[in-house]
């Protein structure tokens, strides 16, 4: 038996055990097919059926309603930076955009090379390490959009911002996917990479309303066009098989836990565990605002970089992997994703609890 540490790990990141398991049981055999899940033809039955029951458990996790497409595209969230714009923002229009981290600047930098860009709210210098209570639109956006949780600030929204006059809203919910309910029907697009919460890395799961798809521009790149993949099925190109694969197992895994409520309180249970220690520690210190604290990644640390390093290291040797923060702000972090275990933040408790008695 192998033996599993606990992976903190803010992507790729921990999927579920019994996921891995089917897996790994297929990758000989799809069922009796005889050909491995890695090897089949994406135009092949055996695949097709793969593909056809990813997007059914998709649509009934999430209640997402037959007027959105469900497409499995590749490029990352990094590749909706800029699709999205290019596909909907005009040189004479504008977008709106809350920037709350890091990876919501990258998606103003791509948007503005096709038209306007409004900064709706900034927390930028608070290190992002809220989310802002007061935001302003602009006159008449074609959309606002949004980054729901942010991985290297350790924020989250608690709730979707507004969009005026009749603009959409567009969602990266690359990092908080499914780890609780959404009503789809507020969006008009939803992005995510798959690798925190849905599968392996290379994925990029995008649900996105029909009628956008259908006045989408048309002169652009085929491959960068919504409408190509939408009347392709998201076979356009070879798609991502494995992980398309993957992502349905995943599905049905949250469908088995009791779906997106359960999933949110087992995911706050964790998160309420980790920061309760932390607002009561004496040399550990959560950097976000409590009104904006993140349910998916923790981030924390002392104040002193040589005792978080101690720290860090530890932590690996003790078998907790992934908890030193980004680079771009240091510190610690613990992603505790929905396939995190309740009982490793347990230990993590137990183990900073014990790290912080030792030290003078």
């Amino acid at each position: 038996m192998t033996v599993r540490i606990d992976n903190f790990s803010a992507g790729p990141a921990v999927l579920p055990v019994t996921v891995l398991e089917q897996a790994r049981e297929n990758l000989l055999s799809l069922g009796d097919s005889g050909i491995g899940i890695l090897e089949h033809s994406h135009r092949g039955k055996a695949f097709l059926s793969v593909y056809e029951e990813t997007v059914s458990r998709c649509r009934k996790l999430a209640g997402i309603p037959d007027n959105y497409h469900i497409l499995f595209l590749q490029g990352g969230a990094s590749t909706q930076f800029f699709m999205v714009p290019m596909n909907f923002l005009q040189s004479a229009q504008t977008a709106d955009y809350l920037v709350t981290g890091s990876w919501a600047k990258k998606a103003v930098v791509e948007a503005k090379r096709f038209g306007n860009v409004f900064i709706a709210c900034s927390s930028e210098a608070e290190n992002f390490c809220e989310i802002p209570d007061e935001r302003v639109a602009s006159d008449s956006p074609v959309y606002t959009h949004f980054t729901s949780n942010n991985t290297i600030s350790g924020t989250q929204f608690l709730c979707e911002p507004d969009t005026p006059n009749g603009g959409f809203l567009v969602c990266d919910a690359s990092s908080d996917i499914f780890s609780r309910p959404i009503d789809v029907t507020k969006y008009g697009i939803i992005y995510a990479g798959s690798q925190k919460n849905l599968a392996p890395s290379g994925v990029t799961l995008v649900i996105i309303r029909k009628e956008l798809v259908e006045r989408g521009a048309a002169e652009l790149p085929t491959r960068l066009e919504y409408r190509t993949h939408a009347e392709t099925d998201s076979m356009f190109n070879t798609p991502p098989t494995f992980g398309i694969y993957v992502m349905g197992l995943v599905f049905q895994w949250i469908i088995d836990q009791g779906g997106l409520q359960a999933m949110e309180n087992r995911n706050r249970e964790k998160a309420e565990t980790l920061y309760r220690f932390l607002d009561e520690s004496d040399r550990f210190n959560a950097t976000a605002k409590p009104n904006s604290r993140s349910m998916m990644n923790v981030t924390f640390a002392s104040g002193d970089d040589e005792f978080d390093a101690k720290f860090i290291a530890a932590a690996k040797k003790a078998g907790f992997d992934g908890l030193k923060g980004h680079r771009s702000v240091g510190g610690m972090r613990a992603s505790i994703y929905n396939a995190f275990p309740s009982a490793g933040v347990d230990r993590l408790v137990e183990f900073m609890r014990e790290f912080e008695s030792t030290q003078s």
